[in-house]
């Protein structure tokens, strides 16, 4: 299940990508337009920005904008970024692998049922981008 954060994050880079051109937006005004708690937005925003998703510009005419394409962003970039694993389980994370204790991952079904039901998640989540949700 989605993080409240990684669902705002998906709605400001949506409304981001929904506007013309790449120019800086303001942090209150998808705030607004989304219905998002601005310091949770700031929070969301800045961590994108400390990843390479996302530029900002200060003073007159700053905000945040796209510092890649919203085609190069995959959804699974960023739920990874703001919630963590997409695995179900720690011990099949591509990522964040943690083993299970008490198990033996060679002979466990849960185990196995897990790696499928990560890969059939990262066959959409790493192929789908911020543009296909705007």
């Amino acid at each position: 299940m989605l993080s409240k954060k990684t669902q705002y994050a998906f709605q400001a880079l949506s409304y981001m990508a929904q506007q013309p051109g790449n120019d800086p937006i303001l942090i209150a005004d998808i705030a607004k337009k989304k219905k998002i708690p601005l310091k949770f937005l700031e929070n969301i925003l800045l961590l994108m920005r400390k990843d390479g998703i996302l530029e900002s510009k200060k003073g007159k005419g700053g905000g945040y904008y796209f510092k890649l394409k919203p085609t190069q962003i995959s959804l699974a970039r960023v739920i990874r970024l703001l919630d963590g694993p997409i695995a179900p389980l720690s011990c099949v994370s591509l990522h964040f692998y943690e083993r299970c204790r008490n198990c033996d991952e060679a002979h466990c079904g849960l185990h196995d049922m897990m790696v499928k039901v990560r890969d059939a998640n990262l066959k959409i989540l790493e192929k789908k981008t911020v543009a296909d949700i705007s």
